[in-house]
């Protein structure tokens, strides 16, 4: 770690920007709330960053104790990387400062990645609803499947499948994305056969309103 720079301040601010403040240090973390994630997925997940550089960053994150390799081993040989305890502990962090750079008036060009959309499921979450959310959900998306949990005042979301799922959304990333923009109507969508539910009616509607909870049109200033 003698390469790496620092501030040299002892501050908790700078020493935790000593450890997370390189150049996509925080998205590699973003990026494995949800669960473990080869290096390859982590690449497709990070448009822009070079294999060098994202090998970098795990090194120096893995040094520090963020994160941590698991190699699988034979005959998969496969390596995945998943966040510590103390690197899970980044994730109210990241949540709050989610909700504030969405408030940046500047948009970059650019599409929402899977992560980043279901992730601002979590960063919107209103306690106040989870008695009529309450449920167990599956999101296969592309060829991966998500797990949201909802339960007394909090809702947990993680790679993963649930036995006995109250309601499950089978689609893919480009479709929604474009139905959490309201692009298109969760309707429209399941019309055209490019999203799927599935569960009993009173299940599929929780389902819908936690995924666009956080993506609610802003309400539009009322003419005189």
């Amino acid at each position: 770690m003698g390469g790496t720079r620092s501030y040299g301040d002892p501050c908790g601010v700078a020493r935790g920007l000593d450890i997370i403040g390189e150049r996509w240090a925080l998205l590699v973390v973003r990026n494995l709330l949800l669960g473990p994630r080869r290096f390859n997925d982590l690449l497709a997940g990070l448009p822009g960053v070079s294999p060098n550089v994202l090998s970098q960053r795990l090194r120096e994150l893995t040094e520090h104790g963020v994160v941590q390799r698991r190699d699988l081993g034979p005959p998969t040989r496969v390596h995945l990387y998943d966040l510590t305890e103390w690197g899970r502990a980044l994730e109210p962090v990241l949540l709050q400062f989610g909700r504030w750079g969405s408030q940046s008036p500047q948009l970059p060009e650019g599409d929402l990645g899977i992560d980043s959309l279901l992730l601002s499921i979590k960063a919107a979450f209103d306690p106040a609803r989870a008695a009529d959310l309450r449920g167990v959900y599956e999101f296969h998306i592309d060829a991966d499947t998500y797990l949201a949990e909802v339960a007394d005042d909090s809702v947990q979301l993680r790679r993963g499948t649930a036995p006995e799922p109250d309601a499950t959304l089978t689609t893919d990333v480009d479709t929604l994305r474009a139905v959490c923009l309201h692009q298109i109507t969760m309707a429209a969508a399941q019309d055209s056969g490019m999203l799927l539910l599935s569960g009993d009616e009173h299940a599929r509607r929780r389902l819908t309103d936690l995924l666009l909870a956080p993506f609610a049109p802003a309400p539009q200033p009322s003419t005189p």
